[in-house]
């Protein structure tokens, strides 16, 4: 799952959260690369330039910044805008515990790469075999809060996020284990759907690479 869950993680003033001062580590090649393609990503506004910053922080400071058992300050999220280029549709589903309508998308599962996990997250949430990057690059950042569930506390997403897309939009499969449906939405559609800053912004951008 990834997608900005109503309440963004942020204190007074705006600002991302962030547990104390962390110091820079040495990089390796699968941070260096996803540190290289966020500082590439131009952020369209100032909210998700305060994210792309922390994300980047993130990177920097923490070794395991890719595994899901890394609470504090949290870890990094891959997520897919799934769209069918025929129609111009986006593919949300409405997940089973978070109760919202989001992207395709989740943990990193061993890959150490964002835009793998938003790929393979994507067929296994969708059922699409065929999914395919409509660019190699970053479509949105976002950091957001997750709740408490499943034997895990509260903790952050630092979602980065792709646009994908499929020519075989009959072959969408619901994953009964994460998702209480599973549909196809015009851009507009899945902006009121989703209902948040982040959503919006993602979607705003796929429409002009589509």
């Amino acid at each position: 799952m990834s997608s900005a869950f109503r309440n963004d993680a942020r204190t007074p003033a705006g600002a991302v959260k962030v547990a104390g001062v962390r110091r820079p580590v040495p990089l390796d090649g699968a941070r260096a690369a996803l540190r290289d393609a966020l500082l590439r990503h131009v952020p369209a506004d100032a909210r998700e330039e305060r994210h792309q910053k922390a994300i980047v922080r993130l990177v920097e400071t923490e070794t395991a910044c890719f595994s899901r058992h890394t609470f504090t300050p949290g870890h990094i999220t891959g997520s897919a805008f799934v769209v069918c280029e025929d129609t111009g549709f986006v593919l949300l589903h409405h997940h089973r515990r978070l109760d919202a309508w989001l992207q395709m998308g989740g943990h990193d599962d061993g890959e150490n790469d964002a835009r793998a996990t938003a790929l393979r997250e994507g067929r296994e949430e969708s059922g699409l075999s065929d999914l395919a990057l409509l660019t190699p690059e970053i479509l949105d950042v976002d950091v957001h809060d997750i709740p408490a569930g499943k034997g895990e506390p509260a903790h952050l997403h630092h979602d980065v996020r792709f646009a994908v897309a499929t020519r075989e939009p009959g072959a969408i499969q619901r994953d009964e284990g994460e998702s209480v449906d599973l549909r196809w939405f015009t851009l507009e559609e899945a902006a009121e759907k989703m209902d948040e800053p982040g959503a919006r912004r993602a979607l705003a951008r796929l429409a002009k690479l589509l």
